[in-house]
C-alpha cells in the first residue's frame, strides 16, 4: 500500500474508483488521486492543523505563482490571518531524498512569496528552515513550532 510515515495518523477519507485509490481532500474540497506525494501532503497538512494549531482556512494547497514568467505550484502555503504568506510547504514522495536540489526548488518559490518559513518533507524526514531576512541568514529547526510561535518569530523580523 503506502509507505508508513513519521507523522501522526491522519483522518483521511480514502476510497477506490476504477481500481485506483483516491482521497477526499479537505483542503481543496475535491477528490484527488492518492499518489505517494499526495499521501505525504495529506498527512503533513493534517499534522500542522491538528498538532501545530495552523487554521485550516489559512492553508492553500497547490498554491499557484509565477516565477520568471513561468507558472509554478507550491504544494501548500500557510498564510497569516491578514492573508500574508507565512510558510511554503514542499512535499515529496517518501522515496525522494531531501537534498540541496529539493531545497533549491522551495527557495525559488520564495523569490515570489517572501515567507519566513520553508518546510520540506517526504513524510520520513522534515526540514524546517526559518528565513531571517533582516540578518540575511537561515536557521534550521529540529521541528516546526506551533502557529503562534511561527507568527511571533516572523513578527520579530519586522521590528527593530
Amino acid at each position: 500500500m503506502f509507505t508508513p510515515l513519521n507523522l501522526p495518523k491522519a483522518p483521511l477519507k480514502l476510497f477506490k474508483k476504477n481500481n485506483q485509490v483516491f482521497v477526499l481532500d479537505a483542503f481543496r474540497n475535491k477528490e484527488i488521486l492518492l499518489t505517494p506525494e499526495e499521501w505525504v501532503r495529506q498527512h503533513f497538512l493534517h499534522y500542522i492543523t491538528l498538532h501545530k494549531n495552523i487554521p485550516k482556512g489559512l492553508i492553500i494547497s497547490e498554491h499557484g505563482l509565477t516565477i520568471n514568467e513561468m507558472t509554478r505550484r507550491c504544494d501548500a502555503v500557510v498564510f497569516t490571518k491578514n492573508r500574508i504568506p507565512l510558510a511554503i510547504i514542499e512535499c515529496k514522495a517518501p522515496e525522494v531524498k531531501l537534498s540541496e536540489k529539493t531545497m533549491h526548488q522551495i527557495a525559488q518559490y520564495n523569490f515570489a512569496l517572501h515567507v519566513n518559513w520553508l518546510i520540506l518533507t517526504n513524510g520520513i524526514e522534515t526540514v524546517v528552515c526559518f528565513v531571517n531576512a533582516k540578518e540575511k541568514k537561515l536557521s534550521y529547526l529540529e521541528e516546526l513550532p506551533n502557529y503562534e510561535k511561527m507568527i511571533e518569530l516572523s513578527e520579530g523580523q519586522k521590528s527593530g
